[in-house]
């Protein structure tokens, strides 16, 4: 099993920023990709942004130029720097990585969610 657990998480005024922190561990072979997840109130649950093992990324257009993905590959960690926040960037942030647990075996996991509330 794999386990993701987030941190980071807050309040923070318009134009501010936060830093979110997700470090898997567990029975992991490798770690194909991980990425930030969110969703908002009554909203479905979007990408935010995406990071490969090869160093591949990608933002939903909402975020790019104010949100930057960067990993530690040694600590199993995936990092979300958000800054210039706006109010419509709130929501419960997902960790989500792309795990095969085996040579053979590829599967999904998804942390508990970490609040992020942006106030105007």
């Amino acid at each position: 099993q794999v386990q993701l657990v987030e941190s980071g998480g807050g309040l923070v005024q318009a134009g501010g920023s936060l830093r979110l922190s997700c470090a898997a561990s567990g029975n992991m072979f490798s770690i194909n990709a991980m990425g930030w997840y969110r969703q908002a109130p009554g909203e479905q649950r979007e990408l935010v942004a995406r990071l490969t093992t090869s160093g591949s990324t990608s933002y939903a257009d909402s975020v790019k130029g104010r949100f930057t993905i960067s990993r530690d590959n040694a600590k199993n960690t995936v990092y979300l720097q958000m800054s210039s926040l706006k109010p419509e960037d709130t929501g419960v942030y997902y960790c989500a990585a792309d795990v095969w647990t085996t040579r053979w075996e590829r599967n999904n996991y998804w942390g508990q969610g970490t609040q992020v509330t942006v106030s105007s």
